[in-house]
């Protein structure tokens, strides 16, 4: 088993608290030169774009109710070269990249190869830079880069059509790391049908849409314009090490996961509240699926998010812990749904509670075992409602000390 580190570098009240932004940065660069020392693998942070605080005065509003800022990394890119600065060992991944705002897949594309670039100049340099990438968490980001619907149909279609726009999205991103000179000519093409659709209500609306703005009956597949439009073009610097480079899509559609690997080795990023039954199709798809440059299918290929509330704290018994561990995950959990429901759901705080890993170190190494294969990569996640770093850095030194020799683990790096 390997074990990874998530950051979410998330500026938002705890226990009436709120850091400076100054601070929240010096938490992370404090916390991953100590994940660097302990062994994790790959330090996979968190992005996000504009402010969650102004656009609950939009007219839409995602998230209504959140307090403070979703998240402070804005550029993976960038923080992955101050990383690797202050670091020895340790990988870096983006949880996850939003290729569809912010320039779209080719100014997403350059970036990465700028970086990758110059992280590799020097031969001797083996860490890799794990590019999660997907539309992104929050619409409203995607909005204030001219990603939304752009005529009644495409109102209409809407929540199906955002996919396929990351289907071209992501196409488009994939072929210029590859070093294809390409242009939108030669984007996959979009259409929308009754298949893309949950009712026949809802592929009705699209029809009315389209017979109203054209005056003529819909076809059986509508024709969407490309989202990005450009002629033939290559992203530069060219000449740089693409293993370096590990893409990996923020998505469980199967059909897009195989359709990727058809361009690059593409793995796939997981979320906590996948489903297990998706796990497991989704490693013997990609068995058969994954891209043969890539070698064989690992089941490290799809790292698994995971909560973790750890108690080791000196004067207190196992039993202490134990229930110190589970309360700080209810309170934790529960801050999440306020923040972003507006309300403490309990259901929804038991069920990400299941997901987690609670307890003192012999508890969450035996949920471990009981819960993960032995060849999975977790992706452990020690800051969730958390901003005493001094605390979370000895939960970190607790798991690879006291859990992770119980499992017999290695860090998910070189």
């Amino acid at each position: 088993m390997e074990f990874d580190i998530f950051f979410s570098i998330s500026r938002t009240p705890v226990a009436g608290a709120l850091p400076s932004e100054a601070q929240m940065f010096r938490n992370f660069f404090e916390q991953v030169v100590a994940a660097d020392v302990l062994g994790f693998g790959v330090a996979w942070v968190a992005e996000s774009h504009l402010s969650t605080e102004v656009q609950k005065r939009n007219r839409r509003p995602v998230v209504p109710h959140w307090q403070g800022e979703v998240g402070l990394n804005v550029d993976l890119p960038q923080l992955a070269q101050r990383v690797w600065s202050i670091t020895e060992r340790i990988e870096v991944g983006a949880a996850v990249m939003n290729i569809v705002c912010n320039g779209g897949p080719v100014a997403a594309a350059e970036r990465i190869a700028a970086c990758c670039a110059l992280h590799g100049w020097d031969p001797e340099e083996r860490r890799r830079l794990h590019v999660g990438f997907s539309a992104g968490r929050f619409e409203f980001m995607n909005r204030a880069y001219g990603i939304d619907a752009r005529d009644p149909v495409e109102v209409a279609a809407w929540p199906a059509l955002k996919g396929k726009i990351f289907r071209e999205a992501a196409t488009i991103f994939l072929r210029l790391l590859r070093g294809d000179a390409l242009s939108s000519d030669d984007s996959v093409e979009t259409t929308m049908s009754r298949k893309d659709f949950r009712s026949d209500e809802d592929w009705h609306a699209v029809r009315a849409a389209y017979e109203q703005m054209h005056g003529e009956p819909a076809p059986a597949s509508i024709s969407i314009a490309p989202r990005w439009n450009f002629e033939e073009l290559k992203v530069i610097p060219e000449d740089w090490r693409r293993e370096l480079c590990v893409p990996i899509v923020g998505s469980h559609d199967p059909v897009l996961q195989e359709e990727l690997n058809k361009i690059l080795p593409v793995q796939v990023f997981n979320l906590s509240i996948t489903k297990p039954e998706v796990i497991e199709a989704t490693h013997q798809r990609m068995a058969e699926a994954f891209h043969p440059v890539g070698g064989s299918w690992k089941r490290s290929y799809m790292p698994r998010t995971v909560f973790v509330f750890l108690n080791d704290e000196e004067g207190l018994s196992a039993d202490q812990q134990s229930s110190a561990a589970r309360a700080e995950a209810d309170s934790a959990l529960g801050e999440y749904w306020r923040a972003l429901e507006g309300t403490i759901d309990p259901n929804k705080v038991s069920g990400a509670a299941n997901n987690a890993l609670i307890g003192n170190p012999d508890e969450v190494a035996e949920q471990i075992r009981d819960r993960f294969h032995a060849e999975d990569r977790l992706m452990l996640w020690f800051d969730f409602f958390n901003h005493d770093s001094k605390r979370v850095i000895r939960n970190m030194r607790a798991f690879m000390e006291k859990v992770a020799p119980q499992i017999g683990a290695t860090g998910g790096g070189v």
